[in-house]
């Protein structure tokens, strides 16, 4: 039946005392429906209002409001006093508190106690007893706290938050109390009464609302766009009142899953979001401190997590503030069920009982479950569909930019952020440049960025202590010390190398000798190789190097690959797996290939495949599971937007095409041994290990006959020949050349002894004449 507003009512005494601990005006159910009508405004005089909420007791006579002492003496009413009631309408754009600071005090000045009150605990059961409640400034509070003396609270500030304007708060006259209002409380002037706690005295208040997130500040760096993603996934629908998410009859965001590489920034991310947010202090537990060895123990500790979250939503329903619980190394705990071997199964029995309290029959609306893993292929399933751990955020792959770890910009960010301090104590030289260390720290993550910071400020340090008999520190240590740009430099070469960039020791390894170019061939795979790296920096090539053995094909690979200067770049040999059975073998390859995924541009190279498949001849025999393993990634297509360029070397092209191999190249580049004298020459003129004088004398011996040698094999001759007596060290590298199948063979017979029987200037064109004379050489 429709009102006319406003109705004359009559002021009356509060039935119970118990209902005038709720601050709340008592109202006949026959009057007020307070599921619909729940706040009135009451006009006492033309320019004097108050609002308070209702509740409805059977002692209230119709036509009559029920106020407590406090109250009355409050709004200046007396007994039967005719009042205008009006329902007051709640605009969660202007009403909805942030903040509440209250002044207390006790209720009776004659019986005061010296014991503490918690104002942590204060703040959660002040919202738990006055949940969804108008506030006034100047409105006077009767609260009871712990069965300890009742308080006389006066509310001094009230904030309110401003959904149009960002999230920010202003100060208001009234406004209605929600589960993440900040709750203050201050001592009254000459008052007894014991606060302890962090939530006595005024604080800068931080809203769960408020997302202009300062991530200078924060220190987060280069995860702008991961942490904006989890904001509008996990936090929007926080925004707004709970009427309104109520109205659209959605749920919150119970869960959020970060994976990614260690190093990444995951568990920052995580520390962070539990600091900014204005909820209760968030529980964190390491997943291995879960598990307890007596039965029922581990399933215990999950539920003790969640029993202040299920009291809160008990009492409070929609209007219970936030309850946070950061899991580290979540995979300890929740593997795939069925995947632990034992008889105990606890593993299993605490996925059971996480996933009943995150979404079970009873399932809580006011909690926030943040897991952090390295493992996302150990956690079980069931935890990762919506409803669950529904935001699955990989740090370390963005797919906004399309860059694995930090970018340029971010890498930036992080190097202002670890470098504030030396910067603001102006110990940071002028010739350190952060823009140039962001560009020279490609695929650095953001603990290894710290890092290298570390490792530059020690060996600044380190330049100020003598260590001599004693160890001692420059007296002029302070103004002296600075961190420059050498000692950046000194900390990229030797103290900080990136998990996922380029092994920068292992290629060395393979081009210690550099390239010898000793002609056309060398050039051409080179050129080659150069121009398939271009190629894949805007398509994908993936190119095979053949030839055989000892012609230097894992050099030019390993050349071509530091050349490409891709930021990820690694090596897959045989000789890092030795001793690996297949799966293992298998899953290294596997590991080398996802971490390239991980990077905008890589490259991998595959050396000696026919050693990874572990081909011999006799038998055949070869790893079939290897061998599928290596055309699955091949054929594999990388992530969007990453380029991925993969090297193969060996020296069984035929076997690799038999194996069908051969088909996932899409380039195939051979290289040549060395089958001419001027290849020869030109060689051993790179390598400078003979002089001009005797050069020619090689290429005059050699003449017309036949030569096939790998330029590897072609090194270790001259070296070998080079540590005889020097005339003889032509003589030696022709034998060790003909011995080794390298050089047409040609008896020599016993030329040796007139060689060196001859004088010394005359020993070449003796030596070489005595050659021909036998038949040792052709005429």
């Amino acid at each position: 039946m429709a009102r006319n507003w406003p109705l004359q009512m009559r002021a009356a005494k509060c039935p119970t005392d118990e209902l005038s601990l709720t601050n709340c005006v008592v109202v006949s159910e026959k009057d007020f429906d307070v599921q619909q009508i729940r706040h009135i405004e009451i006009r006492v005089q033309a320019n004097r209002t108050f609002v308070f909420t209702m509740r409805t007791h059977h002692a209230i006579a119709p036509g009559t409001i029920g106020f407590s002492l406090l109250q009355r003496k409050w709004a200046v009413l007396s007994l039967n006093q005719e009042l205008q009631v009006t329902p007051w309408q709640f605009k969660p754009k202007q009403h909805y508190l942030s903040s509440i600071v209250v002044e207390a005090d006790f209720l009776m000045k004659k019986s005061t106690t010296t014991d503490p009150f918690d104002t942590d605990k204060m703040a959660v059961d002040f919202l738990m007893q006055f949940v969804q409640q108008t506030f006034t400034v100047g409105q006077p509070l009767v609260y009871s706290f712990d069965d300890k003396k009742l308080l006389q609270l006066v509310v001094k500030e009230l904030e309110a938050i401003d959904v149009s304007a960002g999230g920010k708060s202003k100060p208001v006259r009234l406004g209605v109390s929600s589960g993440n209002t900040t709750v203050i409380f201050e001592k009254a002037e000459n008052t007894p009464l014991n606060l302890v706690g962090k939530s006595k005295g005024k604080q800068a208040f931080q809203s769960i609302i408020n997302p202009d997130w300062n991530f200078s500040k924060l220190g987060i760096g280069g995860l702008d766009k991961e942490f904006s993603a989890i904001f509008r996934r996990a936090f929007a629908s926080r925004v707004f009142p709970p009427e309104i998410v109520d109205q659209l009859g959605m749920k919150h965001c119970r869960g959020i899953l970060l994976f990614g590489p260690p190093g990444t920034g995951k568990t920052l991310l995580a520390r962070q979001i539990g600091k900014m947010l204005n909820a209760r202090e968030p529980k964190i537990v390491n997943g291995p401190q879960i598990l307890d060895k007596y039965v029922g123990e581990s399933e215990a500790n999950v539920r003790k997590l969640f029993e202040d979250a299920e009291k809160e939503e008990k009492a409070m329903g929609p209007n219970s503030g936030l309850h946070i619980i950061i899991f580290d190394e979540i995979d300890a705990i929740c593997k795939a069920r069925g995947s632990v071997a034992g008889s105990t199964a606890v593993h299993d029995t605490v996925v059971n009982q996480l996933l009943s309290k995150i979404d079970g029959v009873d399932q809580l609306n006011n909690i926030l479950v943040i897991g952090m893993t390295n493992r996302k292929d150990m956690i079980d399933d069931a935890l990762l569909r919506p409803g669950r751990l529904e935001v699955q955020m990989e740090i370390g792959f963005d797919p906004f930019d399309l860059l694995g770890l930090p970018d340029e910009h971010g890498r930036m960010q992080i190097l202002n952020i670890h470098t504030a301090k030396i910067r603001e104590n102006k110990k940071l030289a002028h010739d350190v440049d952060i823009d140039e260390l962001a560009s020279e720290t490609k695929n650095f993550s953001g603990a290894e960025i710290e890092g290298l910071i570390r490792a530059a400020t020690s060996t600044a340090m380190n330049r100020l202590i003598k260590a001599k008999d004693k160890v001692e520190v420059d007296p002029d240590a302070i103004e002296k010390l600075m961190v420059t740009k050498a000692d950046f430099k000194s900390a990229l070469a030797t103290d900080c190398k990136p998990a996922f960039g380029v092994s920068t020791d292992e290629l060395s390894t393979y081009i210690y000798n550099g390239i010898t170019n000793w002609g056309e061939p060398v050039t051409h795979v080179l050129e080659n190789g150069e121009l398939l790296v271009n190629q894949t920096r805007t398509s994908d090539r993936t190119p095979l190097i053949t030839g055989p053995p000892n012609s230097g094909k894992t050099a030019l690979a390993a050349t071509i690959a530091k050349n490409s200067d891709f930021p990820f770049l690694k090596i897959c040999t045989p000789e890092n797996m030795i001793g690996f059975h297949e799966t293992a073998k298998c899953l290294a390859i596997k590991k080398i290939f996802d971490d390239a995924y991980k990077s905008c541009q890589s490259c991998i190279v595959l050396d000696d495949i026919e050693r990874l498949l572990d081909y011999v001849p006799i038998g055949p025999r070869f790893s079939n599971l290897v061998l599928q393993t290596l055309l699955v990634l091949l054929k594999k297509n990388p992530p969007p937007g990453r380029k991925l360029l993969i090297v193969g070397t060996s020296s069984r092209r035929e076997i690799l095409e038999e194996m069908g191999m051969l088909s996932c190249f899409s380039a195939v580049v051979h290289v040549s041994c060395l089958s001419t004298r001027e290849h020869l020459t030109s060689a051993l003129d790179d390598l400078s290990i003979f002089n001009q004088e005797e050069l020619s004398r090689i290429d005059k011996s050699i003449g017309e006959r036949r030569l096939w040698i790998g330029i590897k094999k072609l090194i270790v001759l001259a070296e070998t020949a080079r540590q005889t007596e020097t005339d003889f060290q032509v003589s030696k590298f022709l034998s060790l050349l003909e011995e080794e199948g390298g050089l047409e063979m040609r008896e020599f017979y016993e030329i040796k002894q007139v060689f060196v029987m001859s004088e010394e200037t005359y020993r070449a064109a003796k030596f070489l004449s005595l050659l021909e004379e036998e038949g040792g050489l052709e005429m």
